[in-house]
């Protein structure tokens, strides 16, 4: 019970400071250079979250996973594969322990999101990314895009989660 209790703090957490951080990421919601045809989808802050996950070791970050409206009916209605239309966004911060709350908890238990990573898009567009299952990747780091060459290694590691339409993350209602 009290695993569920907090993991549901951790998911408010992380949704408030989704939405109520306007530059959490990093970047500004204006068009940028696309990278393998995607940009910075319009008011994608304003999407349903989907789920929250802490990535241990190396990259040690607290992420949001925000999808839009397709994305959101496909999780709902266990839809696979993903209807075309279908985009994931996942926001990334560092994750820090909260001195100000760890001071009430009299330890250290609590973590928040620090300063931004990055924001990573999928886009499902089976005529367009035929060789990727579908889905198109783009990544950006301070409102820019990484080079070409890095979504493309994307793909590879979402391999192993074929099975779920090369996606990792499932629904958190």
């Amino acid at each position: 019970m009290k695993r569920i209790a907090l993991s549901l703090v951790a998911a408010a957490i992380v949704a408030g400071v989704a939405a109520s951080t306007p530059r959490a990421s990093g970047h500004t919601d204006e068009k940028i250079a696309p990278i393998v045809g995607i940009t910075i989808p319009d008011g994608y802050r304003d999407w349903k979250l989907i789920s929250v996950a802490h990535e241990a070791g190396d990259l040690n970050d607290i992420r949001s996973i925000l999808g839009n409206d397709v994305a959101i009916k496909a999780y709902r209605e266990e839809k696979l594969p993903f209807p075309d239309g279908t985009i994931i966004a996942r926001l990334a911060w560092k994750y820090v322990p909260s001195e100000e709350n760890n001071k009430v908890f009299g330890r250290e238990q609590s973590f928040v999101a620090g300063s931004p990573t990055n924001v990573q898009f999928m886009v499902k567009d089976s005529k367009r990314y035929p060789a990727t299952g579908g889905w198109g990747f783009a990544q950006f780091t301070n409102g820019k895009p990484l080079n070409e060459a890095e979504p493309k290694t994307c793909f590879s590691c979402h391999k192993p989660a074929k099975a779920r339409d090369f996606i990792f993350t499932h629904y958190a209602p």
